[in-house]
């Protein structure tokens, strides 16, 4: 009786064992793909029009950030899934607005200027080099040169619609001066916007304006620091880094910047893989939220994957998060829950849930495609 009793309590251990273990790891990269692919399919089925507008309390053209971001992340999935509708779709999307930016090239607003980096992409890509994808992004670029002007960035999302596309024209024009002005406007951003910059050092994270700098607090008393506003500056540096000769001067201020970003931000992962909208202040809008935790997952799987980042140390995060996005985010038909809408701060856009539809479902889709494409790269 003992004895079988000992044998149902080893079986028993290890029927309970194995689930443990397969949470713990990353699944295959065929099953990353198929859930990407079917989240990517939701939406280019909502939106067969890539040009279309975008019609809520008011209308917006199709190339504002948002949209943006989207083809951001498409193209990294066409990055390990050349599809043929993708290049198609994304091309669309650019010959529907003329390859023209919301503002005119005489724009300095970064969110304007994201298309840009999709715009370059293509441009890339495609080896007849049609040289008018990409006129009006450099034009406006060029136009922002000509002036001594650097304190644009004045909202940290700025840093990843635009610095990722001054990074983009160095590098095909082998020009340094692209990468000297964004640098000159991301140090702007990080010590003299607000009071003394919207990075605090002391804790490796950003405030997302000046509004936001102390004296303001979050009800818990901590600084305020909303997850995918740290996001996208995460996003950028990799975007940058990316792009950037590791020979540049400005290419180990951004990688220390992402090692300290990292550490900090491993610091405060959610037992359930997520982090909050309010990094700080779990109390303040706590709960489950995709776009930064994507963000997250972006940069901290490419860190692992280029050996700057310690893998023992954040794989298990990194893991972590991209199964809880993966299972309680992605709905049967693709649509992503635990989106948080547009807006500036961990209120905006609340309550977010796995059933309520964001004001736009364009940029999470983006973010999420971000993640997913470097844990398949990582596998």
């Amino acid at each position: 009786m003992k004895m079988r009793l000992l044998v149902a309590a080893a079986l028993l251990s290890i029927c309970t064992y194995v689930p443990v273990q397969a949470q713990s790891s990353l699944p295959p990269k065929k099953e990353v793909l198929k859930t990407l692919t079917l989240a990517n399919r939701y939406f280019m089925n909502k939106w067969p029009d890539a040009g279309k507008q975008i019609v809520l309390h008011k209308t917006w053209p199709s190339n504002i950030w948002t949209r943006a971001v989207y083809y951001e992340g498409l193209m990294a999935l066409h990055q390990i899934d050349p599809q043929k509708e993708y290049y198609d779709y994304a091309i669309q999307w650019g010959e529907k607005h003329k390859w023209g930016l919301r503002g005119g090239i005489t724009t300095r607003n970064a969110d304007n200027q994201a298309c840009g980096q999709t715009y370059i992409d293509l441009y890339l890509i495609d080896k007849k080099k049609h040289e008018h994808r990409i006129h009006d992004i450099k034009a406006s670029i060029d136009s922002m040169m000509k002036t001594e002007k650097v304190d644009d960035w004045n909202w940290i999302d700025a840093i990843q619609m635009a610095m990722p596309v001054m990074a983009q024209l160095g590098k095909l024009y082998n020009d340094t001066a692209y990468f000297r002005r964004m640098y000159e406007m991301y140090a702007y951003s990080k010590f003299q916007h607000g009071t003394e910059g919207l990075y605090n050092a002391k804790e490796s994270l950003w405030w997302r304006d000046k509004d936001f700098v102390p004296p303001y607090k979050e009800p818990n008393g901590a600084n305020c620091y909303w997850s995918r506003g740290n996001g996208w500056v995460l996003a950028a540096l990799v975007r940058t880094m990316d792009l950037l000769p590791e020979k540049s001067p400005y290419y180990k201020i951004f990688l220390q910047d992402f090692k300290d970003m990292s550490a900090a931000i491993l610091k405060i992962q959610r037992p359930d893989g997520f982090w909050n909208a309010s990094l700080h202040d779990p109390s303040n809008y706590g709960g489950k939220e995709l776009t930064g935790t994507s963000l997250f997952v972006y940069g901290m799987a490419w860190g692992v994957r280029k050996g700057y980042l310690d893998k023992k140390t954040y794989q298990p995060a990194i893991t972590k998060a991209w199964n809880a996005l993966a299972k309680e985010c992605v709905h049967e038909n693709g649509m992503l829950g635990y989106v948080q809408s547009t807006g500036k701060q961990p209120s905006d856009g609340q309550p977010v849930s796995y059933d309520k539809i964001p004001d736009f479902e364009d940029f999470g889709l983006g973010c999420f495609l971000l993640a997913g494409s470097e844990i398949y790269k990582s596998k």
